[in-house]
């Protein structure tokens, strides 16, 4: 990769030096440990499920609803049962990036739409697409997820993303114990899954300085028919500082995944015949044709190196708050295509160079496919009249496809094609927040800006199946580059933001810009090269909070203009004219009630969003199956939009001082704007959701019991395909024990099953096809703190 800045090596130095997070450690130097470590358990101990006393609508995970799933799940899960919120993994651990989901408000996180904005402590994720982005989840071990905060729609003005259309989600890091100690955990499942993992606290390890470090490695295998086994190897740092006037936090993250992927099934008819199989297969069978579907070629492999250094001080009466981070992302998409491309003019009746592993073609595009061969290179012709006998998959092909309609002797050629991606980016943010009094009313001035610069290089190799009549095997040296493309982007993004304390209420007033430069650069063609300018307007950003004369009760309402910049996707294909193309934009309005005193927490929101300028790749030509040189013609447009209100709902209630309960309901309405399919539906989202949660301590026993439901959601834009409603319960018992066994401070084992019941149903949901949802999975952890 081509650095294009110079400064960027000295981020990245000054990354790796330090692990971070963006805490504040003022009280070091005023509080004892003893009494530091009573603060941070009241803090911990003080998160509501109903969110902040804030002028939009936010939630945060509770402790029960991180109990609710196992060490092994992805930290993306836990949030699934917050108001609002809908998240589908085709795997029981999610390890499937490609199967994975959020939807919210209508919006939708997923293989063709990022509309959600993700942060880790506060800083970008680096966008959440599956070519090329990271979720927050691939940072983050489950075991070191300190919460998770949710802002549907009127998210905080500060927040880091240019894909935030919908809200955002802010994935929080542990902090430091201040105790040393290490904890060692296990985790044995269904479906051979298992993960070890160990945290070691330091303790002080100099003068109000604390860190930790984690390791662990997992894996399980596929669900369907255990052919192969996805694996997760990840370390993670953090430490924080109080050096004369300033509080330092450093974090480093290191994760290397190989996941296989579920397909899609592709209508209700292909569910309703097997509401248990993706349709990839388990055994190679020597037909090219039929081995396209082999699980063991549908991979990917993902390497992220994460790391930021924060600084917080005062300047006078201002805090400052600023930081430098640092992402460097490597990873492979595989698949196997059920031909060679034929992409050198060999002349006729020549052997195709394409075969004999020595030159690589670098650009250009497919003259045709090679299917079958004869010992000489030489492409051959099906038998005349010959009926293939293929039917699968996607209902079969013509008898080029079908080694039946050959003569014997014939020898099936295929191609194992990867897509390679990398990306490096690195970012600064700055925050300053100025306590004031206007007439004498509290006041708090807030402004700062983030800046990211980064490049994602992005190429296609195409390599010969060693022999595909036996194994999938391939040569290493590609046979075609069939593009190299990078793409450099630079964001900037500022904001301004008053908020003043009246007594009868707060009311908040701000704006924000972004400055967003999008290029591509063909590595081959320099003709394809663009370049887009993806600016915002001035975001205007207000609300109010104000107290009700019952004690407890609050009122609040938000508005805020989002934006979510061209994605660098947008680019790819060489024949797309993007000048005619605008960055999506939504008004979102919330409106509610929230409700606390001890033992009961409730919240009431109403919403209303326009969604417009949705970006939307319009295809000129259908193809049979995949698509494997994306070689459909199209393009992308602002093809109209949508329209979401609704309300959201949630109460938690200390039935006794050991049992509580939870619920949650969202009722949303998500159409669309289009001409086409105006007032239809949004695909993917559910009318009707509920949670009830029910979870038991007494002493150092606990336990839980939690259901959901999900109403019907349409396959497609038209509405003619609806899913059935769901219901998927999760278990979990555990127990703790102190102080028992010398060294060790105290043993828990904890026992889940999630989707208690099995049941069958559709999780993620794409166009005209969904991913079937993860089945019954039970998993034991054993945790010992020493």
């Amino acid at each position: 990769m081509k650095p294009h800045l110079p400064m960027k090596h000295s981020v990245i130095a000054l990354s790796v030096l330090s692990a971070i997070s963006v805490t504040s450690l003022s009280a070091i130097a005023e509080d004892s440990k003893e009494q530091r470590a009573d603060t941070e358990q009241k803090k911990i101990e003080t998160i509501q499920v109903t969110g902040r006393s804030l002028s939009y609508a936010n939630s945060t995970v509770s402790s029960e609803m991180k109990k609710q799933q196992t060490p092994m799940t992805s930290a993306l899960s836990i949030i699934d049962n917050l108001p609002g919120v809908l998240v589908n993994e085709g795997d029981p651990f999610g390890s499937d990036e490609w199967s994975t989901s959020i939807s919210m408000r209508g919006f939708q996180l997923d293989l063709a739409s990022q509309q959600i904005g993700m942060t880790v402590d506060g800083i970008s994720n680096g966008n959440s697409n599956y070519g090329g982005g990271t979720k927050a989840s691939r940072y983050i071990d489950t075991e070191n997820l300190r919460s998770i905060e949710v802002s549907q729609g009127t998210a905080d003005i500060s927040s880091r993303s240019n894909e935030a259309l919908g809200g955002t989600l802010d994935f929080t890091t542990i902090r430091p114990s201040f105790d040393e100690k290490l904890t060692v955990s296990t985790t044995l499942g269904e479906y051979n899954a298992r993960k070890f993992y160990t945290r070691y606290d330091t303790g002080e390890i100099a003068q109000d300085t604390f860190a930790w470090v984690s390791i662990s490695t997992q894996q399980n295998d596929d669900y369907m028919d255990g052919s192969i086994t996805n694996s997760r190897d990840h370390a993670e740092g953090k430490i924080i500082s109080r050096i004369g006037d300033v509080d330092l936090t450093g974090y480093l993250s290191y994760d290397d995944a190989v996941e296989y992927t579920y397909q899609r099934v592709y209508g209700l008819e292909q569910y309703a015949q097997d509401p248990n199989w993706d349709g990839l297969i388990k055994t190679f069978t020597g037909v090219p044709y039929q081995d396209q579907a082999l699980r063991k070629t549908w991979g990917t492999e993902r390497e992220n190196l994460f790391g930021y250094l924060q600084a917080d001080f005062m300047v006078s009466e201002v805090k400052v708050s600023t930081n430098v981070y640092y992402h460097k992302n490597e990873g492979m998409g595989k698949w196997m295509p059920y031909y060679m491309a034929d992409v050198t003019d060999d002349g006729a009746g020549n052997p195709h160079s394409e075969l004999d592993n020595s030159t690589t073609a670098f650009g250009g595009s497919s003259a045709g496919s090679i299917y079958f061969v004869n010992r000489d290179g030489e492409s051959l012709s099906p038998n005349a009249g010959c009926v293939s006998s293929i039917g699968y998959p996607y209902g079969g092909g013509g008898p080029e496809i079908d080694p039946g309609c050959y003569e014997q002797g014939a020898m099936p050629v295929s191609s194992n094609r990867h897509s390679n991606y990398s990306k490096e980016r690195y970012g600064v943010n700055a925050d300053l927040i100025w306590n004031t009094t206007i007439a004498g009313m509290p006041n708090t001035l807030r402004g700062g800006l983030w800046y990211e610069d980064y490049q994602r290089d992005e190429n296609r190799s195409w390599h010969k199946t060693i022999d595909a009549a036996t194994g999938p095997r391939y040569e290493n040296t590609p046979y075609w580059i069939q593009y190299s493309r990078e793409f450099p982007v630079e964001t900037l993004m500022y904001y301004i933001e008053n908020e003043i304390d009246t007594g009868f209420a707060k009311f908040r007033l701000g704006a924000k810009k972004f400055n967003v430069d999008v290029t591509k650069e063909d590595q081959f063609v320099p003709a394809n090269n663009l370049n887009v300018s993806s600016d915002s307007d001035a975001l205007i950003s207000a609300g109010f909070v104000a107290p009700l004369p019952l004690s407890g009760l609050e009122v609040f309402g938000g508005y805020a203009e989002n934006f979510a910049a061209i994605k660098d996707g947008v680019l790819e294909l060489d024949d797309t004219d993007v000048s005619q193309i605008e960055p999506e934009t939504a008004d979102n309005i919330d409106f509610g009630l929230r409700y606390s005193t001890p033992g009961f927490n409730a919240s009431l929101t109403y919403y209303n969003i326009k969604f417009e300028n949705r970006i939307t790749f319009i295809s000129n030509e259908d193809v049979n199956g995949i698509d494997f040189l994306e070689a459909a013609a199209g393009g992308y447009v602002n093809d109209g939009g949508v329209e979401s209100d609704g309300i959201e709902a949630s109460l938690d209630y200390r039935l006794t001082d050991s049992l509580g309960v939870y619920v949650s309901y969202t009722k949303n309405d998500s159409t669309y704007t289009d001409k086409g399919f105006l007032g239809n539906t949004v695909l993917g989202s559910a009318q009707d959701m509920a949670v009830v949660s029910f979870d038991y301590t007494k002493g150092d026993f606990y336990a839980g019991f939690s259901t959901k439901y999900v109403g019907e959601r349409y396959l497609d834009q038209a509405n003619t395909q609806e899913t059935d409603s769901y219901v998927v319960s999760d278990l979990y018992v555990g127990k703790t024990a102190y102080e028992f066994a010398g060294a060790i401070q105290s043993m828990e084992l904890s026992f889940t099953i999630n989707n208690v019941f099995d049941k069958n149903y559709l999780g993620t949901i794409a166009p005209n096809a969904a991913w079937i949802g993860a089945p019954r999975t039970a998993t034991f952890n054993a945790k010992f703190v020493m």
